[in-house]
């Protein structure tokens, strides 16, 4: 509950031998992180569309390897899922399969539209009718009504992206062709892989390398590439329209650590955070520790400028998921304590500094640095490699209201009272383009800053 809710994740693959399904598979686990509330792959055999999905991890709902047997064919997409936008049900879960005048789609969408509300009244009126609640079921309508009066499907993604606002990150399957587009502004990732003679869409390059496909490059926001029967071109008609707006949040939490966005990797923002958190909020102590697991780079990371000892705070339950933490305050204790324990021997008698990635609702850092105490440290210093979150995020998270922000109305020393700390630093917003490389040129801190592209 402290967390923001990840993104989700998506995949796409080309391959003309055959073994898409289990490309798709493994692609997935890779980005299980980004969702794991519902899965599924759709597959393309001879221009008709196979679809399985379902509640739940990967690993759970394609539990057969006979699943992944029936679906054979050429191309595929993929996705994991986090609801953003719409409730928790099947009928959400994606890729999301149309069949309409020009044939079938598979769309698997990452991001939130933002004039979503507007497009749906406007369809319905010329007869919509909606099977989901999702919003990327308004980003298939919007394409399939384009398809129609376009020359190609490549074309119909291009004029729907005059239409949808916000952000989005998609990989599109026609009954001949794989088509991967990124928004205007380029808030969600997306990126190109290759392997022998298959192309891959993947939303992180971690999922390229559980493939042991090469990376070759990310698509620029508002690019548009097209794969047809084995080759690729590209459309960049609607690049450099808009300003480069790549979430940042990608880089302090989202993202696995090994993924690599314009030649870093998120591990090395991370540690660069955790080191510009101990040159601007120093503090006396004995030890530096984080909180597992995206809170450890940069606790390294401040360990290492501060010449403090790192160590090992807390040991982590593998077989609790994110999801498992319940709303209710004493369920959320103990699912707390369930999933993390302190290492005593680390922590008892010292000064401790605590590392975290990002304090968005604060619902259980409380109990974390009571944690601590418990254990026997006499001092818990908690630092945040993040701005304080002040704003809600229209782009794809599951934060839309200010009110359930810990930071949203109060000062620093109330929320340092509030979790009961004995003393609080976050990274200054002016510090976090010195996380990102600057050929990737701006990115969207609105959650920190209020300041909101679109």
């Amino acid at each position: 509950m402290d967390k923001l809710k990840e993104e989700c994740g998506i995949f796409g693959v080309y391959d003309p031998g055959g073994n898409v399904a289990n490309i798709v598979f493994h692609a997935l686990v890779a980005l299980q992180h980004r969702g794991q509330e519902s899965c599924g792959i759709a597959v393309n055999r001879d221009k008709e569309v196979y679809c399985y999905k379902g509640m739940g991890l990967v690993t759970d709902v394609f539990n057969d390897k006979k699943i992944l047997d029936n679906l054979e064919g050429t191309m595929a997409v993929g996705h994991v899922r986090y609801s953003s936008e719409g409730t928790q049900s099947p009928e959400n879960a994606q890729p999301l399969v149309l069949h309409y005048i020009k044939g079938n789609l598979a769309i698997a969408h990452n991001g939130g539209i933002r004039n979503t509300a507007e497009l749906k009244k406007e369809y319905e009126r010329t007869g919509a009718i909606y099977q989901t609640t999702s919003d990327t079921e308004i980003v298939a309508y919007t394409i399939a009504r384009q398809r129609i009066d376009s020359p190609s499907i490549q074309e119909a993604v291009s004029k729907s992206m005059n239409i949808l606002k916000g952000a989005y990150s998609l990989v599109i399957m026609s009954p001949q062709k794989l088509i991967a587009a990124r928004d205007m502004w380029g808030f969600r990732p997306l990126c190109i892989g290759k392997k022998g003679d298959a192309y891959m869409f993947a939303s992180e390059s971690c999922a390229l390398d559980g493939v042991g496909a090469d990376y070759i490059r990310e698509l620029e926001p508002g690019e548009i590439v097209v794969i047809e029967k084995g080759k690729m071109t590209t459309m960049k008609e609607h690049v450099g329209k808009a300003p480069t707006s790549f979430c940042i949040f990608e880089h302090i939490y989202f993202s696995r650590p090994d993924s690599v966005f314009n030649g870093r990797t998120v591990y090395e923002s991370r540690k660069l955070a955790g080191a510009i958190l101990a040159q601007d909020h120093p503090v006396d102590a004995d030890v530096v520790i984080g909180v597992p697991d995206s809170g450890v780079p940069a606790a390294v990371g401040y360990a290492k400028k501060s010449g403090m000892e790192y160590a090992d705070g807390f040991i982590k339950s593998r077989y609790i998921g994110r999801t498992f933490i319940q709303p209710e305050k004493a369920d959320r204790e103990w699912a707390v304590r369930m999933k993390l324990n302190p290492l005593r021997s680390n922590v008892a008698g010292k000064r401790v500094v605590v590392v975290d990635d990002s304090l968005v609702r604060g619902t259980t850092f409380a109990y974390i640095v009571k944690m601590l105490r418990d254990a026997g440290a006499v001092e818990v210093h908690v630092r945040i490699a993040s701005p304080p979150f002040l704003w809600p995020c229209y782009y794809g998270t599951d934060v839309t209201s200010g009110k359930q922000l810990i930071a949203h109305s109060r000062t620093i020393e109330e929320i340092k009272k509030l979790i009961a700390a004995d003393s609080l630093g976050y990274l200054g917003l002016e510090r976090l383009k010195d996380l990102v490389p600057s050929e990737m040129g701006g990115f969207c801190d609105a959650c920190f800053s209020g300041s909101f592209p679109v």
